[in-house]
């Protein structure tokens, strides 16, 4: 009898329009509505509400990090499969700090005219972080 037991979590990231990560990791850490979420293999099944966050993907077997901002979306855990959908997602290092800066500031002026302007100045303020992760 072969022996299937799995040594990492397969992990889609993914936006609305394109997949922006698959592969093996060792351990994920997300932003939930409820608070930060670290997952390893042999997680509880989980479906949770993500926050506009960083998303950490740490490599199997690599030194390698992923970093992504999100813009919320929803993390399912399952079987050591782990799936992140937003509707949009950014790897860290196609962030540009200067222009992700530009779209806080823009954003914080607005705060006091839309609901809209609060989501956009999270969402902003994880791109940055995101991108100085990396840097």
């Amino acid at each position: 009898m072969a022996d299937t037991t799995v040594e990492h979590l397969h992990v889609e990231l993914v936006a609305a329009d394109r997949t922006v990560w698959s592969g093996e990791a060792a351990m994920i850490i997300a932003r939930t509505l409820e608070g930060d979420i670290g997952v390893l293999r042999g997680h509880a099944p989980t479906l949770s509400l993500l926050s506009a966050s960083v998303v950490e993907i740490q490599v199997a077997g690599t030194n390698q990090l992923v970093v992504a901002a999100v813009d919320g979306g929803f993390l399912s855990v399952a079987n050591d499969r782990v799936s992140i959908l937003a509707e949009r997602v950014e790897r860290a290092e196609d962030i540009e700090v200067s222009q992700a800066r530009i779209d806080l500031e823009e954003a914080r002026r607005l705060l006091d005219s839309s609901n809209e302007a609060e989501q956009r100045v999270r969402h902003a303020e994880a791109r940055i972080r995101a991108a100085e992760m990396v840097s």
